[in-house]
């Protein structure tokens, strides 16, 4: 059983469940005296909540969580009830089927609790007749080393195996917890993009083709990419200061070409309700295909950020949400920044503005310091490539997969 509720957890999940079919595939089933084998080498069926990436990776998906992803307190709360009939519509589902193992990959609210209740329910069931106790693991490590760090118990508690993508939390987790598996495996993000070279030109610009809203090309300097997020909620929040800034950035770069990327359809169409200028670029996917040829992003904090590492564009990260959430996140976060790559940092490469500093005046004002500075963008660049390269080699994906065989 396989759980993910984000665009960005979809996208590890299906690429998780193709390294396993492949582990599966590949494992030597040892014979008897009698030629009658304790274990066959039957083919894995996956099954559980995701989205349209697991689905295509052969996952029966119950549930398609990409549709309802939600985030802060007050939209969670908002929700509620609807979260409430999807867990149970898994729970059960996990109950009727018995799986092997559950994989939670990422969305941690959601999976923590499912975990805990899986846990609560199996150890409940005692007896000849109730032997169904599934191993369960968790897919990039919840930010409990952000806030909340106590959460640790109960991961120790719920899981048989923790598999991070990045190279400290490792050390974190067993300076608290020192008997919970915890493994490192690598970050997904150098598998994916291993392929994609970056170009060293630039060769057109970006602006959206007569033929098709998603074939854009690039200028050789002036690209900017907006990338508000991959939630509604985020869109929202997000988009109507990222166009106010854009509108205060061609007073001073008339020739400033944009590109606005998006995970899905869904969002294309949310995004098309805001009055979009006409010159813009927006398109659905080919993010690395954008991040290779654009100079400066304004981006959501989040796994984009990392992407932009990855890519080595300097960015300007802002979240904003609910005055319930950010008042009650001010008050559990213990860490200096919230974009990734600066938290692996130790230092601020990405300008970061968050909630009420997120205004377009500032957003504008950093974007163009950034356009306008070569040398510091150089700077920003090689601190990038330092922090991609210690992410770990490739085989990220094949090394959680063989971690979940060893397990089962």
């Amino acid at each position: 059983m396989v759980i993910a509720g984000e665009p960005s957890g979809d996208i590890l999940a299906a690429e998780l469940v193709a390294a396993i079919r492949q582990k599966l595939a590949a494992v030597d089933i040892p014979a008897t005296n009698d030629y009658q084998p304790l274990e066959t080498n039957l083919a894995p069926r996956f099954f559980g909540a995701g989205g349209p990436r697991m689905a295509a990776s052969g996952v029966e998906v119950l549930v398609d969580m990409t549709r309802h992803s939600v985030t802060g307190l007050s939209e969670a709360l908002g929700n509620y009830l609807k979260f409430r009939r999807i867990f149970q519509q898994l729970f059960k589902a996990a109950l009727d089927r018995q799986p092997d193992v559950i994989i939670c990959v990422d969305f941690s609210g959601f999976n923590r609790r499912f975990a805990a209740e899986i846990r609560r329910n199996t150890k409940a069931r005692t007896g000849w007749f109730q032997a169904w106790h599934p191993k369960i693991v968790q897919f990039v490590s919840p930010q409990v080393w952000a806030s909340r760090e106590g959460r640790a118990h109960q991961l120790a508690r719920d899981y048989d195996l923790l598999l991070s993508i990045f190279p400290f939390e490792k050390d974190w987790y067993a300076k608290r917890v020192p008997n919970f598996r915890v493994e490192f495996v690598g970050n997904p993000i150098i598998d994916r993009y291993a392929s994609l070279q970056q170009s060293a030109s630039r060769p057109s610009a970006l602006a959206p083709s007569k033929a098709s809203e998603t074939e854009m090309d690039l200028q050789p300097s002036k690209c900017l990419a907006l990338l508000p997020g991959s939630r509604a909620g985020e869109l929202n929040r997000h988009l109507p200061v990222m166009l106010r800034a854009l509108a205060i950035m061609r007073n001073v770069l008339p020739e400033l070409k944009v590109c606005m990327v998006l995970p899905s359809e869904d969002l294309l169409k949310q995004a098309k309700e805001f009055a979009l200028p006409p010159e813009m670029g927006v398109q659905v996917g080919g993010l690395p295909e954008v991040l290779q040829k654009t100079d400066v992003a304004i981006a959501s904090t989040g796994t984009v950020t990392m992407e932009c590492a990855y890519f080595a564009v300097p960015t300007v990260a802002l979240y904003k949400t609910s005055w319930l959430t950010f008042t009650v996140g001010k008050q559990l976060i213990r860490v200096n920044y919230l974009a990734m790559p600066n938290l692996l940092a130790g230092e601020q490469l990405f300008p970061e503005f968050i909630q009420y500093a997120a205004s377009p005046e500032q957003l504008a004002r950093a974007a163009l310091d950034l356009l306008s500075d070569e040398p510091r963008r150089a700077r920003i660049k090689t601190r990038l490539a330092e922090i991609i390269n210690s992410l770990g080699k490739p085989g990220a994906t094949a090394r959680a997969a063989e971690a979940i065989v060893q397990l089962m």
